[in-house]
């Protein structure tokens, strides 16, 4: 049985009830304690950091040569926060409302409203820290709306939020380690972890400049090491991201929750050939302002794909606002996975407006006129043109979004300025992870997982602007407490050696695996095992899933694996610099990530949120909940093969949100 460990009592008191009960750790004793922290993105650095302020002896480790290398500086839109200083509605409650809608009815009450309780502490926080936010005339915190609410409560640092919270995150952790408190390992990367009587007492990890293979000990291990968004090969993560620090925790015992959660995300530069590695996001907070729209006519879009028209030639009421039309409350702004769905919807009937088939325009002339107006009153411009009032318009979005403009025009060769995005849905997040109890902790005593990791927050979708206040929240402000209650019984421990049988024997697996992998002399490189599983996930696991494709998914993933353990190429040796070691390393545990989320996305008959079922959706498309039989946590517990792995439901109790079907028309 999964022991969730939520506290009992009323959910606004859950949390602080929580912290007046836990047991501490004196600041003597901090000082005997050792931490491994895995990864140092923004919940990774804010643990670490946090951690060593209060006393405890940090080991971080990273596999960039920087922590300011991590993938959390891709996040650009913003961060959420229940400030309500635009005075429209919102509160602690409406963004604990929002979250638990937003990811489908498949999160936890009491940590998503945990969640909702920290967020305004983050703005505080990164405020005392310096992170240049934007402001208003009055030097006011600025806000924007994201997908899926109805209030406007989305810090934000022009297009680079992501970045200045890291850089904030990263000058907290310098301090620590200029003081000594945190050792900083970077190019290291965590190859497994080590059990000592039945709890997590270190990890095995290779130093990616020499290939020689370290041991690490400490009393407890945190993984910040982010999402497993790259199983797909196409994604909007940094090429480095991978699922391996999870995926050996798993094998040694921590429960996978959700694999199948992965969030498509609706606005991200298509897909333009086969030569591609990776794709590029384009912000959430560009739906403030932008426009989705493809055109009402099969023969207009025809005419945009052979090149004979231009969006600018489609004249407006031969326009199709899609997501305007079918959801009037939300418009522009429902949900990631609402989205997507649409957009491929839209283009899957042949409406798609790029060569391919498969984008759609994402508009910026409306705004660039709203703007303009405004700015012409303030100007005190009588009378201006139309041509100065899209001027002023233009200068008004290129200092709100300005970064994002200059990088689609980078990419595509497409001025946005003058003619629209083209768009198109693209795997982003995972909401799926190491599954954790209210602690932050794993089925693995010693074991923590924080932000993108682990499962805690999001349910089945994700809302905009909600990674990043996950991953300070979970860094700054709930795992400092909650680690504490475990580490109070450790006081007495003494050091941890590094010397002992579980240790040798872990070491030796991984150079194993690696030994293998560098003498397979095999014909095959490690991308082209990549691209094919990400092909096979794209199809059968990707927007849209249904049985006999998944079970086809299944079959095509296990003689890959097996194919890749005979004929994969891994050119160089294992004692130096070698990133297509690297790179196998995480293909091979990609290959059995991956048969997992399609078995996981099998046993799933309903749809719910990014998970997306063809055999469970209402007459107008919608994704079709069964909450009489799913409204569970799925748990995989793994025995000695992914297609072994037995599933431990945790049961999802609501007992202060109604359960119904999510509407946003």
């Amino acid at each position: 049985m999964l022991d969730s460990k939520i506290p009992e009592g009323p959910l606004a008191d859950k949390w602080t009830k929580y912290k007046d009960h836990i047991q501490l750790v004196n600041p003597a004793n901090k000082r005997s304690i050792d931490v491994i922290v895995v990864g140092t993105g923004l919940a990774g650095s804010s643990a670490a950091a946090s951690l060593a302020e209060m006393g405890y002896n940090v080991k971080a480790l990273c596999f960039q040569d920087s922590p300011r290398r991590a993938h959390s500086i891709a996040a650009q839109g913003g961060i959420n926060a229940a400030k309500n200083y635009q005075n429209d509605g919102d509160s602690v409650h409406r963004l604990f409302y929002d979250t638990v809608k937003g990811g489908d009815y498949r999160s936890r009450e009491a940590n998503v409203h945990r969640l909702a309780e920290v967020s305004t502490n983050i703005i505080d926080q990164c405020v005392a820290q310096g992170v240049p936010f934007a402001r208003e005339y009055g030097g006011l915190l600025d806000n924007r709306s994201f997908g899926g609410v109805l209030v406007s409560r989305t810090f934000y640092a022009k297009g680079q939020t992501g970045q200045q919270l890291l850089l904030g995150a990263y000058s907290a952790l310098s301090r620590q380690i200029s003081k000594g408190k945190v050792d900083m390992l970077t190019r290291h990367e965590m190859m497994d972890v080590v059990m000592l009587d039945g709890k997590c007492r270190g990890i095995i990890a290779r130093n990616l400049v020499t290939g020689e293979l370290e041991r690490h000990a400490a009393h407890a291990v945190v993984l910040a090491t982010g999402g497993y968004g790259n199983v797909f090969f196409l994604s909007t993560n940094a090429m480095g991201s991978n699922v391996s620090a999870a995926w050996k925790a798993h094998k040694k015992g921590a429960h996978m929750a959700n694999p199948c959660f992965t969030q498509i995300h609706p606005t991200c530069i298509p897909v333009s050939g086969e030569h591609q590695s990776k794709l590029t996001l384009m912000s959430e907070s560009l739906r403030n302002d932008g426009r989705i729209w493809v055109p009402a006519k099969k023969e207009d879009a025809e005419a945009i794909r052979k090149g004979t028209k231009t969006a600018l030639e489609i004249a407006e009421a031969d326009r199709d606002y899609y997501l305007e039309r079918r959801y009037p409350a939300f418009g522009n702004l429902v949900p990631r996975d609402v989205a997507s769905r649409a957009a491929k919807e839209r283009c899957d009937a042949g409406f798609g407006v790029n060569k391919t088939g498969e984008a759609v325009f994402l508009d910026f002339a409306s705004a660039f006129k709203r703007y303009g107006k405004t700015e012409a009153s303030i100007r005190g411009l009588s009378q201006p043109s139309t041509e100065e009032i899209v001027t002023l318009g233009k200068e008004v979005v290129k200092a709100k979004y300005g970064n994002l403009f200059d990088m689609y025009k980078q990419i595509a060769a497409d001025d946005p300025y003058e003619t629209p995005m083209k768009i198109y849905p693209a795997v982003h997040y995972t909401m799926g992870g190491l599954w954790v109890d209210y602690n932050l902790m794993t089925s693995v005593s010693g074991l923590y997982a924080t932000g993108e990791s682990n499962f805690s927050d999001h349910g089945a979708n994700r809302l905009g602007a909600s990674a990043l206040m996950q991953g300070l929240a979970d860094g700054y402000f709930v795992l400092p407490y909650t680690i504490g209650d475990y580490l109070a019984n450790d006081i007495r421990t003494g050091a941890i050696s590094s010397d002992s049988a579980e240790f040798e024997a872990a070491e030796k697996a991984v150079q194993e695996r690696i030994d293998h992998l560098i003498n397979n002399n095999g014909s095959k490189p490690v991308d082209d095992f990549h691209r094919r599983l990400g092909r096979i996930m794209w199809n059968e696991c990707g927007m849209s899933r249904n049985e006999a494709g998944l079970k086809k998914a299944i079959a095509d993933i296990r003689a890959l694996r097996e194919e890749f353990w005979k004929d994969v190429r891994v050119p160089g040796n294992a004692t130096s610099y070698n990133p297509e070691l690297d790179k196998a390393g995480r293909v091979a545990d990609f290959l059995e990530q991956g048969e997992l989320m399609c078995m996981d996305a099998l046993a799933r008959e309903e749809s719910c949120g990014g998970h997306f079922r063809e055999e469970h959706q209402t007459p107008e498309g919608e994704a079709l909940r069964d909450d009489e039989n799913f409204a569970f946590v799925s748990a995989w517990e793994f025995a000695g093969d992914p297609s072994e792995s037995k599933l431990i439901k945790e049961d999802l109790v609501f007992e202060n949100i109604e359960l119904k079907q999510r509407s946003y028309k």
